[in-house]
């Protein structure tokens, strides 16, 4: 199993978990074409989108898949939200919308998933517990700012990590950012404190991977965070970039 990250933050955030013969598409932030090359244009392979919420860098183009004939999965509040912003009224009813609900698992294709509620300040937000038998457990949360429960038998992780406290701080002090969105990123949004708090309350046992996903651009150290969580761990420990692929399997190999 491959992990393609097409993009990680508030510019938008697509993940592909991509095993050569299925794919399993989180986050429809980015242009479809970016998509359809990452998967060499079989979106035949493409077996579903899953979205966690309707702010723009997270759904911006799940239209497009359900153009292209792909399901994408979601809440109902999401897709309720969706229905303001875009025109997806027209696929009411058909396979294409898929409303999840939370602790019930979905097969989608060759993956199993279990959404769970997260915290953060839009309508039904979701994290997403993924199995594949080539990849294991996948645990995927981000945008919320505490997880409220703990998993065990996970393989990888993919966990928001968006900003350090004393960093945000001293942007307001310098005028970088206005109070208004100091306060809304600590409602909304993962700080590093709370990702390692967020790692030391669940069973890293069997974890291969750790990926840091959604750094803000101007609060976050991705080099610190990298380390931190790495001497915490003794885990293999990436953030996010644009372009990346790695190796997303049961074994480190």
């Amino acid at each position: 199993m491959k992990l393609r990250i097409l993009n990680s933050g508030s510019a938008g955030n697509c993940y592909i978990l991509d095993d050569g013969t299925d794919a399993l598409v989180i986050e429809a932030g980015v242009r479809f074409k970016e998509v359809k090359q990452a998967i060499d244009f079989d979106i035949s392979r493409i077996n579903g989108c899953l979205i966690s919420h309707e702010h723009m860098d997270h759904s911006e183009y799940a239209i497009d898949f359900m153009d292209a004939r792909i399901k994408v999965f979601g809440s109902k509040g999401t897709f309720e939200a969706l229905s303001q912003k875009m025109k997806i009224d027209r696929y009411r009813g058909s396979s294409m919308i898929n409303e999840l609900q939370k602790g019930v698992q979905n097969t989608i294709g060759a993956f199993r998933v279990i959404p769970f509620d997260v915290q953060h300040d839009c309508a039904e937000p979701l994290g997403f517990l993924i199995y594949h038998p080539e990849m294991g457990t996948t645990l995927f949360a981000t945008d919320t700012y505490y997880l409220k429960y703990t998993f065990k038998g996970l393989n990888n992780i993919m966990l928001e990590c968006n900003y350090r406290d004393d960093i945000l701080q001293n942007n307001m002090m310098k005028g970088n950012i206005q109070p208004f969105l100091l306060k809304r990123t600590i409602q909304s949004h993962m700080s590093y404190d709370t990702c390692i708090k967020t790692l030391k309350a669940n069973d890293l046992t069997a974890v291969h991977n750790i990926v840091l996903i959604h750094l803000s651009s101007a609060n976050s150290n991705a080099s610190e965070f990298k380390k931190g969580v790495q001497d915490l761990t003794g885990k293999v420990v990436n953030v996010a970039e644009k372009g990346m692929t790695l190796n997303f399997g049961r074994t480190p190999f």
